[in-house]
């Protein structure tokens, strides 16, 4: 993984004059791969647009132009008395069976969570009808906060039948529910996925940094282990300003 610097003149930025594609566009280009790349670190400061102007030659409408697209994407804000800074990329990730807090770790995006529930409660109609249990039967009920770049960026609710694996506190906070899984010698096989999206209720919003009524992505997915016995239960919310599905599509 490249190493982030919080130094903005040690980027290679340059751009061609030759092309058709806007002088602006490939700054942006440039400048948006550097931040989901993690060259460029977040609380990075831009510096100053004249001198980013004089150094690639470009006039200062034209650089900040292509700032303020960035700005509009959320990946960098305008602080008064600070200049322009890079808040964090948008964490992009596949679809595949694999955990949050792996794919996380494994983009340098230093994952953190904090657990706001872990309690065994009677399984509802759907609950039980996902993980293959009598309706009222205890289940087990684990609520997280999950961070990336120290900044909330999904609500996890997850039911697991009782006794498959210890769910403690502290190590639920120190890793991902997937890795906890594996340790105890589950093999998880499959999964069966469902995503879509609505808005925030002001409970959410709240746990999430965002308005009231802001944009969630939502994934509901059943996990099942080599055997076929469905081993957990998720419906996640994700702030659609900061998480995106990746697809992979192929022609049939």
């Amino acid at each position: 993984m490249p190493k982030p610097t919080t130094d903005p003149a040690a980027l290679e930025l340059g751009v061609d004059r030759t092309s058709p594609i806007p002088l602006y566009f490939q700054l942006a280009r440039q400048l948006e791969a550097a931040v989901e790349e993690g060259r460029l670190a977040p609380g990075s400061l831009l510096g100053n647009e004249i001198e980013l102007a004089a150094r690639l030659g470009l006039s200062r409408p034209t650089v900040r132009q292509a700032i303020q697209s960035l700005v509009d994407k959320g990946l960098m804000v305008r602080r008064r008395g600070v200049g322009t800074q890079v808040v964090h990329s948008t964490v992009r990730r596949p679809l595949e069976l694999s955990s949050l807090y792996d794919d996380l770790e494994a983009a340098g995006a230093h994952p953190a969570t904090r657990v706001l529930r872990n309690t065994v409660e009677p399984a509802d109609p759907a609950t039980a009808a996902a993980l293959g249990v009598p309706e009222g039967s205890d289940v087990h009920r684990v609520e997280r906060l999950r961070y990336a770049h120290g900044e909330p960026l999904a609500l996890l609710r997850n039911h697991l039948p009782p006794g498959i694996v210890d769910l403690d506190t502290g190590r639920l906070e120190a890793t991902g529910l997937y890795r906890m899984l594996r340790g105890a010698g589950i093999t998880l096989h499959s999964a069966r996925q469902a995503v879509g999206a609505r808005l925030a209720t002001a409970g959410e919003a709240a746990g999430l940094a965002e308005p009231e009524g802001a944009a969630l992505l939502t994934m509901e997915r059943t996990t099942f282990d080599d055997t076929g016995r469905a081993v957990e239960h998720g419906r996640h919310l994700y702030r659609a300003s900061r998480y995106t599905f990746d697809f992979q599509l192929l022609v049939r």
